[in-house]
Order: C-alpha cells, then sequence, then structure tokens
C-alpha cells in the first residue's frame, strides 16, 4: 500500500514537471492538462494516505510486558552471542530515534538513540555528545521504497491589479509558478563499535541493551554528519545542508558572502536578516556553527563600555544546544565539530562554507528499512574487543527553496 502512495507522489510530481516545462515552452493546452491531472491526484493520495494512517493504527502491536521485553532482550543476546544478526524493525530504529512512528511526529526532539530502556552500568563511555541537529529534522519512513521526489514550489505566481480604465482592453501579462523536485534516494549506513568483552558477563538484558546502545550512538553520529555535508560524493545520493539540491543541479540553499577570519557584531545579524522573504524575521530558524565560532560571538564586546554584545545561555538538559541573546532578538544555536569554523578559515581557492542558519524541519531525513546488528568476536580478538557491525539504509535533502543561508567565504580570485 506504502508503495502504490509512494509511485502516486511520484506521478503527481512527473505531471508537475511536465506543467512546468510546457509552461517555459509556451505549450498552454499542454500545461492545462498536466496541472489538471496533478490536481486530480491530490484526493486519491489523500485517501490513501488517511487509509494507511488507520490501517497503521489498528495495526499497531501491543506493548510488551516487562516480562516479555526480557524474553526478547534474552533471544536476541543468544542470537549476537552465537554470531547471528539481530534485525531491528523500522519502528524500532524510530522509537530509538525518539519518535514512535513518523505519522505522530515528524521531529526526533523527543528523545535520543543513545538513551535505551536499559543501559549496560559496569563499562563507561566517553562523553562525546552528537550534534543535536538530527533530533530536529523531519523524519519520514520510506520502507519499500527506492526513493522518493518532493516537488516544491521554486517560485509562485504574482497577482496584478490595476484601475478598470487602464486594464480595459489591455492584454493580461501572465505570471507562473515554478515548481522543481527534490530527490531523496537511499544511502547505505555502516557502523562499527567496538566493546570489552567482559560485557558479555552483563546479564542478557544489560548486555542486548549496551550492544544496542552502541550501534545507536554510532549511527547516531554518522547520521548527524550526513545531515550536514551528505554523502560527500560528485553525484550525491544522500544530500547535506551544504550540499542540498534539486533534480535540475540547483542548490536548495541560499549563499552569504563572509569574510575569512572575521566573526564580528554583524555577522549574526547579516545571517538573520539574509533568511526568508522579504516579509518575514527568522521564523523557526536556529544558527548551526562550530564551537570555535560560538565562542569568538561570545568573546564581542562594546568600543565603549566593553560589555559583551551577545548573552549565551547553554541549554542545562543539553549542552549541544543553546541561545544567543542581543537586545530584542533571541537565536537559538546548535555546536557541531563537522562544521568549518568562520574564525579560523583562511581564503584558498575554493569557497569555504562556514556557519548555517535556516529551518531544520526543512530537512527530511528518511528511513529505508531495518537496522541489522550483529557482533564479531575474532577481528579484534587479540585486544579482547567485540566489534559491533551496524548497517541501515537512509536518504535526505532539502525540500524546501534556499530553507538554509550559508556563511560562505569566496574563493581567492573568484
Amino acid at each position: 500500500m506504502k508503495r502504490k502512495l509512494y509511485d502516486l507522489k511520484n506521478q503527481r510530481a512527473a505531471h508537475l514537471k511536465a506543467a512546468q516545462d510546457a509552461l517555459t515552452a509556451g505549450n498552454q493546452e499542454t500545461y492545462t492538462s498536466e496541472m489538471s491531472a496533478a490536481t486530480n491526484m491530490n484526493q486519491e493520495i489523500q485517501d490513501m494516505e488517511n487509509l494507511i494512517s488507520e490501517q497503521e493504527r489498528f495495526a499497531a502491536p501491543a506493548a510488551q510486558t516487562p516480562a516479555q521485553q526480557n524474553e526478547t532482550a534474552e533471544s536476541r543476546a543468544e542470537t549476537l552471542r552465537n554470531h547471528s544478526a539481530v534485525m531491528f524493525s523500522t519502528d524500532e530504529v524510530l522509537a530509538a530515534f525518539g519518535v514512535r512512528r513518523p505519522e505522530n511526529s515528524t521531529t526526533l526532539a523527543t528523545g535520543s538513540l543513545v538513551e535505551p530502556t536499559r543501559a549496560g552500568t559496569l563499562i563507561r563511555d566517553r562523553l562525546s555528545p552528537v550534534s543535536s541537529v538530527i533530533d530536529q529534522v523531519s523524519v519520514i519512513d520510506l520502507t519499500g521504497s527506492a526513493g522518493i521526489l518532493e516537488p516544491y514550489v521554486k517560485s509562485e505566481q504574482a497577482a496584478q491589479a490595476g484601475t478598470i480604465a487602464a486594464m480595459a482592453g489591455t492584454g493580461r501579462s501572465a505570471t507562473d509558478p515554478v515548481f522543481r523536485r527534490a530527490k531523496i534516494s537511499p544511502y547505505e549506513v555502516n557502523v562499527t563499535s567496538y566493546v570489552d568483552r567482559n560485557i558479555s558477563n552483563l546479564s542478557p538484558v544489560s548486555y542486548m541493551a549496551k550492544i544496542q546502545s552502541m550501534a545507536m550512538q554510532a549511527l547516531r553520529r554518522k547520521v548527524a554528519s550526513l545531515i550536514y555535508s551528505g554523502d560527500g560524493q560528485d553525484t550525491p545520493d544522500m544530500f547535506g545542508l551544504k550540499t542540498a539540491k534539486n533534480t535540475d543541479g540547483e542548490a536548495l540553499f541560499a549563499i552569504l558572502s563572509a569574510t575569512a577570519g572575521t566573526v564580528d557584531a554583524d555577522t549574526l545579524m547579516n545571517l538573520y536578516f539574509a533568511y526568508g522573504g522579504d516579509d518575514e524575521l527568522g521564523g523557526s530558524a536556529g544558527l548551526y556553527l562550530n564551537k570555535a565560532d560560538l565562542k569568538a560571538i561570545g568573546e564581542l564586546r562594546g568600543t565603549n563600555e566593553k560589555r559583551r554584545l551577545f548573552d549565551i545561555t547553554p541549554n542545562d538538559g543539553n549542552p549541544n544546544t543553546g541561545v544567543i541573546k542581543d537586545g530584542g532578538y533571541i537565536i537559538p544555536y546548535t555546536l557541531s565539530s563537522g562544521l568549518t569554523s568562520l574564525k579560523n578559515s583562511v581564503a584558498t581557492t575554493s569557497a569555504i562554507q562556514t556557519m548555517l542558519f535556516g529551518n531544520p524541519l526543512a530537512y527530511e531525513l528518511a528511513l529505508f528499512g531495518n537496522f541489522s546488528i550483529r557482533v564479531d568476536e575474532s577481528y579484534k580478538a587479540g585486544e579482547r574487543l567485540l566489534t559491533i557491525l551496524g548497517d541501515v539504509m537512509v536518504g535526505g535533502n532539502l525540500v524546501v527553496d534556499k530553507s538554509f543561508v550559508i556563511a560562505t567565504v569566496p574563493a581567492t580570485g573568484g
């Protein structure tokens, strides 16, 4: 049923693209036909979404009792000890992300991959939080799909007006909307973690929780990196905030020129006002930056009173996030070690992308199936370590035009 829904959405996107091409070519008849076909599919798609929602609501499995949870954990622990793979369903992965079902929640802000119901207490992990951008983006379940084309509006049509006398007998100029599509394709993520083999001495339930925690942490860290930078290919399968493009190769982000090595009082203000249209300010946008740049912002002082220009308040519950205050406006921020520092940058022959400002909900993160985990004892046997191997298919892209602004140091000579 879901596959049919994805097919319908892709067909609608194809009709919209054909309508756009017809408009560009001045073929009004084809434009009208394609727009009519796309419009006629809206109700069918809505009905299909409602049906799937009802089916999943009634088909949702009942919550396991504590005894059943222990039994499941013991069974999985035994499977891992026998060197076989354990499969975690999409729902379990979403639950680990903090989302029960994608239809019931669009963000990951309600939970964390690194907080299983029970965690091992005899082996301590290093303090190394993952960038919270993964908690802030939109999430969709594309299990069984080979990808999706998300249609979006690049520019809207404009209305015209005039006096009756002026408009009478004159031709009306046409202004047409421009549609584009953003592609989200599956991309394989392999996670590898190592734990002391003494973890096997834990109870089966704690053993399973620790293995799951380590694998989910590694997955979470890698996916957060992909959300920022994409997969690094010349022709990406997974797009990041800094590499997002539509199917025509057009960037889905805006660029704000910045000066290498300079973070001053105007840097934040320029980003803040560069985002969005002429009739909006800030919206639900936030700042994403390197810790060195946050420090540089905090060190800025006035000329006369020498007081700090910005107040930085970290989130008590999550030190990876916080707010920057300056008089009348408040900007939420999220730290990422994967972003390049503007303060420490040096202009080169290539442009340098640094801080980002935008709405994270404009980025869609897709899950394409189950998360498989298995344990290997041979690879690091000499070091008395177990190797945790995990595999999952994810994808992502921006689906709203110019939903992020990137402070970019121009290439020298360019």
